[in-house]
């Protein structure tokens, strides 16, 4: 087999693609042969050394991919070989084959295309946590989702929109707004020419957005806060822009507002039968075409360092997808 193999978390530039044994299954793994792997925000911090879970070295980068099992080990009954699946494993996708614990596997429905499958897991489990169980999305409600146009951002709009909810989508660029405008926003905002606050005012008749979806942090945290609505949830997703926001405490005092934590990976070590039943929903609206991931690019998994560097330049209208021939 091969993989892109982290040796010392300093940066991308220093992964490397290497020849290694392909491992056999232990008891309660499968072995996968990868066909698709995604990228995702995580899988930057984690060769940086800056992702709260920190593996032993040398890893294999890539938290979320899909393929077929090509090996069962012992005590595994519910997979067989030839089961297309996909997989959240935190590390091991970007490679061509990965042994993982069974209980990590996703049996694949028949009408759901391998590139989707493993650009689906993360982003739509982490949104579909932050807007239904933690904000406790009604419909009718307005969403704030910032960061529109990238991987979380397109599943934050698509499950608001599934959820009933008004969709305000905010972008840095006017070609990611019309992505947005395409996936089913009510109205969209481009950050980088227009005035957040003024824009949201406009957009919401002074009342301000029931939820704000943030994976962006920095400068728009705290115009975005102020702007919240009377009895507002904050969803802190991430901090794409770099910056964690320290924002002032009265704020929420005075709109009665909420500041809510969203960390999918620990809820779906906590509460795994509340993050299944979360996944068949997912799988349900995907089947009835309520949400499908918005894929910026295919990308050889030999071409690794270009996904990361698109992704580190935010032109990316989605996920960024790697497929082994």
């Amino acid at each position: 087999m091969h993989a892109w193999l982290c040796e010392q978390p300093i940066g991308v530039e220093y992964l490397r693609w290497a020849e290694l044994p392909t491992p056999e299954p232990a008891a309660g793994q499968v072995r996968v042969a990868i066909r698709a792997a995604s990228l995702n925000f995580p899988d930057l911090l984690i060769v940086q050394n800056k992702y709260q879970f920190k593996p032993p070295l040398p890893f294999v980068p890539g938290s979320e991919f899909a393929g077929v099992v090509d090996a069962v080990g012992p005590g595994v009954v519910h997979l067989e070989t030839g089961d297309a699946v996909a997989v959240l494993a935190g590390t091991g996708g970007f490679g061509t084959h990965a042994c993982v614990d069974a209980a990590r596997v996703l049996p694949l429905p028949k009408d759901m295309a391998i590139e989707d499958a493993a650009a689906f897991g993360f982003t739509y489990g982490t949104s579909h946590h932050a807007l239904i169980d933690r904000a406790a999305l009604q419909a009718g409600e307005t969403v704030l989702v910032l960061g529109a146009a990238g991987g979380v951002g397109t599943a934050a709009l698509q499950i608001a929109k599934a959820a009933g909810a008004k969709v305000i989508a905010a972008a840095s660029s006017a070609q990611k707004c019309e992505l947005c405008r395409r996936l089913g926003a009510d109205a969209t905002i481009d950050y980088s020419r227009e005035n957040i606050r003024d824009a949201l005012k406009h957009l919401t008749d002074g009342k301000g957005p029931d939820v704000v979806y943030d994976p962006v942090g920095g400068d728009l945290a705290e115009p975005c806060l102020r702007s919240i609505a009377w009895r507002g949830r904050y969803l802190v997703i991430g901090f794409a822009q770099g910056g964690i926001p320290a924002l002032p405490w009265n704020l929420p005092l005075l709109k009665g507002a909420a500041i809510v934590g969203v960390f999918w990976g620990d809820f779906l070590r906590r509460e795994p039968k509340a993050n299944a039943a979360a996944l068949q929903e997912l799988v349900r609206w995907y089947q009835e075409g309520k949400v499908k991931p918005v894929i910026d690019q295919l990308l050889p998994m030999a071409k690794l360092h270009d996904a990361y560097a698109r992704m580190g330049s935010r032109q990316a209208l989605g996920k960024l997808v790697m497929v082994n021939a």
